[in-house]
C-alpha cells in the first residue's frame, strides 16, 4: 500500500532518503527530536548506518518497513536516523559506547539512550524476531519500555557508567619522548599479527589497513629490515589476486570475510581506493616492480570511470547489494560463465579461479592465480575479461551513493596527485585538480569547510586534515601555487577550530554543541585518524612554507602517542617517522621543460621524508634560489640548510636518503 513520507523525506542524505517512506516516525538528528523526547519523557531509539551497507538494508526490510514493529517503536521511543558518513562525529561517539557495552561494533548501529543523549543499550543488527539466542526487536522494545517506566534508575546508572568509561578511555599514558625505539616497538607488534600465509593483519574478517603497509614501507626505508618489505609485498600480491579485488572492473571491496582475501563484503568505498592506490604507488617507488604501478593505475582508472560525479568531485561508495542480493552484481554461476563465454569457457577457467561463496546456489567470486608478471597475465587474459565485463554490464548495477564528502575527496585528490607524480600521467593531475576546484569552490565558504556537499554543514577534523593533505600532494604534482595557498588557509582554520592549546586536535570543532562528548580520536580505524593526518599536515606545510610554528604544533601532537595503543596509532607513527627525520626540503628551479626530467627522476625513487617545491611562486625560503648555467637545478636542503646545487639527476639522488630495491629490469618504464 502507499505510504506517506516521514520527516526524512526533506533530507539530502541518500541513506536517510532510503528510509523516508518507512512507517517508523523517524527524525533526523535535530534539536526537535531531543525536545520531543524530553517533553514526552521517552528514550531515544538511534539507528546509524549508511546507504551501501548490506545489513542496514536487511534490518530496514525486516523491521523498519514492518507496520507492527514501527507501531511499537513509535509508541516506546522517539526514533532518530543518522547517516554515519554525513555525521561521523555522532557515529564515533556512539560506536565507542557500543564497543564499551557489547565488546564489538559495526553497522547498522542501534543505540537506546536517554533524552539527554546518554546511551544505556547498544547493539548492531537486530532481527525482527529473536533467534539463536539473539533477542529480536519484537521482544526488546517492550522490555526497554517497561524498564524505562518501572526501573529507570538502573538504566540511568548504566548510562552514567558508559559515559564515564568513554571519558576515561581518552585519558591515556603518553610517550614523553617518542623516538626510533617507539617505531621499533610498533613494528614488533604489527609483525606479531601479520598473516604470513595470505598477507594482511589478524584473522577474518580482514581489512586492507593501508596505514599499516605505509608504516612498514617507511620502517624498511629507515632500518633496512627486509621482513617489513616482505610483509608489504606479500599482502599487495595476495590482495590483487583475491576476490576482495574486482578482477573485471578493478578496485577494492571493503573487506574480506575470510583470511585469504577470497570472499569480500562487496561495498566499494572511495577511501579504500585512495589509500590502496597510494600504497601500490609507494611499493612501486621502493621496488621498481612494474606490477605495483599497474595496480595503482587500475584503481585510479576505476575511480575515474565509476566514482566521479559530473562536476568532477568523487562520490562516496558503491552498494554491496544489487537486486537485494549481497554481491549479486559480482557473482557468477558456471551457467552464467558458459553463457557469457561460450567456447572460451575452458580458457577462462585457466585464467580465473572460482571462489565459492557457500550455500547451494553455486555462486562464485572471481580471483586469479598469478604465477608470473601481472602485465603478461593482463595481456593474455584481456579478451576473457572484456567478455565477462560486457556480460556483467547487462546486470543491474549497484546503487552509487552520490554524496560528496570533503575528507574522502581529500584522500582521493592525494591519490590522483600521487598517480600524476609517480606515473607521469597528466590525466590524473587533471582529475585531481577538477575535484579540488569543486571542493574549494562549493564546500569552503565563510571560513568554514563543509563535511558533505548538499548535506551536513558540520565539519570534523578529518575534513580539514585530509583535504589539506590532498592539496599538498596536488601542489607537488603540478606546482600550482593556488593549491599551496589554499592549503595554508585551511591549515590556519584547522588550528583555530580544532587544536587544543595543551597539544593535539579535537575530532569535532570546539564550537560544536550538539554532542555529549568532546574527544581526541588518535586511534586509526579503517583509515588513518584525522589526528594523525593533521599532524602530518603540520609537518609537511611547516617544511614547505618555512613555518616552524606549524612544526611545533605537530611536535605537541606527537606527545599523545600511547604505548598501550601503538598498533592502533600507526597513522601517527608515520608522522613521527617524518618528524624524526632525516628529512629534506627540495627546491627544483629552472624553466618547466628542463625541470620536468629532474622531477620525474625524483618521483621515481622512494624517499618518503621529503617535500618538493618548484614553479613560479616558490615559498619564501626558496625564492632566492637560482638555476646554475640555465640548467634545471636541484637544491636538496635539510632544515633549510642547502647542499651545493645539483644539475644532474645522479648528483641529486645521491643527496637524498634513498633506499632502493630496484633492478634495471624492474625500474624500466
Amino acid at each position: 500500500m502507499d505510504r506517506k513520507p516521514n520527516r526524512l523525506a526533506g533530507e539530502s542524505s541518500p541513506y536517510l532518503l532510503q528510509h523516508a517512506y518507512n512507517p517508523v516516525d523517524w527524525y533526523p538528528w535535530s534539536p526537535e527530536a531531543f525536545e520531543r523526547a524530553r517533553a514526552e519523557d521517552r528514550p531515544i531509539f538511534l539507528s546509524i548506518g549508511y546507504s551501501t551497507c548490506h545489513w542496514c538494508h536487511v534490518m530496514a526490510r525486516e523491521s523498519f518497513e514492518d507496520e507492527r514493529i514501527a507501531e511499537m517503536l513509535n509508541r516506546a521511543f522517539v526514533c532518530v536516523k543518522v547517516d554515519r558518513e554525513e555525521r561521523p562525529d555522532i557515529d564515533a561517539i556512539y560506536m565507542e559506547a557500543c564497543q564499551i557495552i557489547t565488546g564489538r561494533g559495526g553497522w547498522p548501529l542501534t543505540i537506546i539512550m536517554s533524552p539527554d543523549g546518554i546511551p544505556f543499550f547498544a547493539a548492531t543488527y537486530i532481527p525482527k524476531d529473536g533467534r539463536l539466542g539473539m533477542m529480536g526487536l519484537r521482544e526488546l522494545i517492550p522490555l526497554v519500555e517497561g524498564l524505562w517506566k518501572n526501573r529507570r534508575s538502573e538504566l540511568t546508572a548504566l548510562g552514567s557508567r558508559v559515559l564515564n568509561a568513554m571519558m576515561e578511555s581518552h585519558v591515556q599514558s603518553h610517550v614523553q619522548n617518542a623516538d626510533e625505539s617507539t617505531l621499533s616497538r610498533a613494528y614488533l607488534e604489527i609483525s606479531g599479527i601479520f598473516d604470513w600465509a595470505s598477507g594482511g593483519f589478524g584473522r577474518a574478517p580482514k581489512f586492507p589497513l593501508a596505514q599499516n603497509l605505509l608504516f612498514l614501507l617507511r620502517y624498511w626505508h629507515r632500518t633496512g629490515e627486509m621482513k617489513a618489505l616482505e610483509m608489504v609485498e606479500l599482502t599487495l600480491r595476495e590482495m590483487r589476486c583475491g576476490g576482495i579485488y574486482d578482477q573485471l572492473a578493478y578496485g577494492f571491496h571493503r573487506y574480506s570475510t575470510d583470511s585469504s582475501w577470497g570472499v569480500p563484503h562487496f561495498e566499494k568505498m572511495l577511501y579504500d581506493q585512495a589509500l590502496m592506490s597510494v600504497v601500490y604507488l609507494e611499493a612501486y617507488q621502493a621496488t621498481g616492480k612494474r606490477d605495483y604501478a599497474i595496480v595503482a593505475d587500475e584503481i585510479l582508472g576505476f575511480v575515474a570511470e565509476d566514482l566521479r560525479s559530473p562536476d568532477g568531485a568523487f562520490c562516496s561508495a558503491l552498494d554491496a547489494e544489487s537486486d537485494n542480493i549481497e554481491g549479486g552484481y559480482y557473482l557468477w554461476t558456471m551457467d552464467q560463465l558458459r553463457d557469457a563465454l561460450g567456447d572460451d569457457l575452458k580458457k577462462a577457467l585457466e585464467v580465473f579461479v572460482l571462489e565459492p561463496i557457500g550455500g547451494s546456489d553455486g555462486k562464485n567470486v572471481l580471483r586469479i592465480s598469478l604465477k608470473g608478471e601481472l602485465s603478461e597475465f593482463k595481456h593474455t587474459s584481456e579478451p576473457i575479461r572484456r567478455k565477462l565485463l560486457d556480460a556483467r554490464s547487462l546486470r543491474r548495477k549497484p546503487f552509487r551513493d552520490e554524496k560528496v564528502l570533503a575528507d574522502w575527496n581529500g584522500l582521493m585528490i592525494a591519490a590522483f596527485s600521487r598517480g600524476a607524480q609517480v606515473l607521469g600521467d597528466e590525466r590524473w593531475l587533471r582529475i585531481a585538480s577538477e575535484a579540488a576546484d569543486f571542493v574549494l569552490s562549493s564546500m569552503h565558504r565563510d571560513g568554514m569547510l563543509m563535511h558533505s556537499y548538499k548535506g551536513s554543514r558540520v565539519s570534523i577534523l578529518d575534513d580539514y586534515a585530509f583535504l589539506i593533505f590532498g592539496l599538498i600532494e596536488l601542489y607537488q604534482a603540478g606546482f600550482d601555487g593556488r593549491y599551496l595557498e589554499r592549503a595554508e588557509i585551511l591549515c590556519d582554520e584547522m588550528v583555530s577550530h580544532f587544536s587544543d592549546p595543551d597539544g593535539g586536535f579535537y575530532y569535532t570543532m570546539k564550537e560544536q554543541s550538539d554532542i555529549i562528548l568532546q574527544r581526541k580520536e588518535i586511534r586509526d580505524g579503517a583509515i588513518p585518524s584525522g589526528y594523525s593526518m593533521a599532524t602530518m599536515d603540520m609537518l609537511l606545510l611547516g617544511k614547505i612554507l618555512g613555518r616552524p610554528d606549524l612544526e611545533e604544533i605537530a611536535s605537541m601532537s606527537l606527545r599523545h602517542i600511547s604505548m598501550a595503543s601503538l598498533p592502533a596509532q600507526v597513522g601517527l607513527l608515520i608522522a613521527l617517522d617524518l618528524a624524526l627525520g632525516p628529512s629534506h626540503e627540495i627546491a627544483i628551479v629552472g624553466d618547466a621543460d628542463n625541470t620536468r626530467t629532474m622531477l620525474r627522476a625524483l618521483w621515481s625513487v622512494y624517499a618518503p621524508r621529503k617535500v618538493v617545491v618548484s614553479g613560479d611562486r616558490p615559498p619564501e625560503w626558496a625564492s632566492s634560489l637560482r638555476p646554475v648555467d640555465k640548467k634545471a637545478t636541484a637544491y636538496v636542503c635539510s632544515r633549510y640548510t642547502c647542499s651545493f646545487p645539483a644539475t644532474d639527476i645522479r648528483s641529486m639522488i645521491e643527496l637524498l636518503d634513498v633506499r632502493e630495491l630496484r633492478s634495471s629490469e624492474n625500474a624500466s618504464g
